[in-house]
């Protein structure tokens, strides 16, 4: 396939009636960068309309499918106001017509899934995960928050597992991802190639018969005693608190008890976290669940944007220093502990925009894909 610096970060192949789409930046673990936010939503809106695509399947080269949003291009625009607004109005705005998309989408998902990278897996029709497949949500522990429409979905998790992992970044295997509900199969490494090509082969977009064709290679899971997913009677009673405090200290108490071992690693983490980031996914996971996917997609655009704006703390720039700059894993947190964190404060993080400058996605069908970035008055 002949190159051009479009296809550099994300290749595309048309075979048949299937499109294909590969992260293409693999030594970067395709961290999901502007280029190829603005390169996913010009094919898939292309896509959707062409009444010859039936398919769409996407996957990740290399050892990663997507690592997520690339932390350097938002510790870049430390010094710059904005200098990552657009690409973020962008993203979430694809999120939701990833969700919402009117052809079926196949996501093969080896390696690291991870962040905004993991909204490229959970909301497709068909996510297909290996043994080789890791997600996470790890946003907290570097004053950032959950985003990419995850507070929508961590918020329909069973019980309070939601809370859980947006404030520990717990790492899910792919057989837990499936048993969680947020992949729908489970196909062992070695058969995912050939998964791919009878799927490109059966050039067809019926649903019944997509599917199928994964269930020929797909296997059942079994989850091990020890997984996290096994222990919702102990999350649930901890992660049920009203504050951020309760939890740690009702987690504390548990961990005391015997057969709990596994929660003293957990608390550790939660400890080194941003406090502020912690309080910020508790209360954005907690409004998730009254809220629909386009509400939480729009909270989510605000709070990166004061969040990136250091409107009430840089822990962001912090976080992304000590873990991918100076790589000292010793953040200095502000304010440094729970306590010191002001709920007024916090409070103008939620706050909405004023007219015309918030997430504007258009529940119109007829005009889905209006609403760009261009359009938009930070344009």
């Amino acid at each position: 396939m002949a190159s051009n610096p479009d296809e550099e970060v994300v290749l595309t192949e048309n075979k048949g009636n299937v499109r294909l789409i590969t992260l293409n930046q693999p030594k970067k673990l395709n961290v999901i960068s502007p280029k190829v936010v603005y390169l996913l939503a010009e094919n898939l809106e292309k896509w959707e309309k062409d009444d010859d695509v039936k398919l769409v399947i996407i996957k990740g080269a290399g050892r990663a499918f997507s690592a997520g949003g690339d932390l350097k291009v938002f510790y870049t625009g430390k010094t710059t106001k904005d200098y990552c607004l657009e690409v973020v109005y962008r993203f979430y705005w694809l999120c939701y017509h990833i969700h919402t998309y009117k052809k079926p989408q196949v996501a093969l998902v080896h390696g690291i899934s991870m962040g905004g990278g993991a909204s490229l897996m959970v909301p497709m029709k068909f996510s297909v995960v290996t043994e080789k497949t890791v997600f996470a949500m790890p946003e907290a522990s570097i004053g950032f928050h959950t985003d990419c429409g995850f507070s929508y979905i961590l918020s329909h998790l069973p019980g309070h597992l939601g809370e859980y992992m947006a404030l520990t970044g717990t790492r899910l295997s792919g057989k837990e991802l499936v048993t969680a509900g947020l992949a729908t199969h489970f196909v062992p490494l070695d058969k995912l190639s050939m998964l791919e090509s009878n799927l490109v082969n059966l050039n067809s977009g019926d649903e019944n018969a997509v599917k199928t064709a994964i269930e020929e290679f797909s296997i059942s899971v079994d989850i091990s005693e020890e997984s996290v997913l096994n222990k919702q009677s102990i999350i649930n009673e901890c992660f049920s608190k009203d504050s951020v405090e309760e939890i740690l200290e009702s987690f504390e108490a548990e961990a005391t008890k015997e057969g709990n071992e596994w929660i003293t690693p957990v608390l550790k983490g939660l400890k080194q976290s941003s406090p502020i980031g912690l309080k910020i996914n508790l209360r954005s996971i907690r409004e998730g669940r009254k809220q629909t996917l386009l509400e939480c997609l729009k909270k989510e655009f605000r709070l990166t944007i004061n969040i990136l704006r250091a409107t009430i703390s840089g822990d962001i720039y912090e976080g992304i220093r000590a873990l991918t700059i100076d790589k000292d894993n010793s953040p200095k947190w502000d304010p440094p502990t729970l306590k010191e964190v002001d709920s007024e404060k916090l409070d103008l993080l939620f706050k909405a925009f004023g007219e015309g400058l918030e997430l504007n996605v258009p529940e119109n069908e007829e005009q889905r894909w209006s609403g760009k970035y261009e359009d938009s008055l930070y344009a």
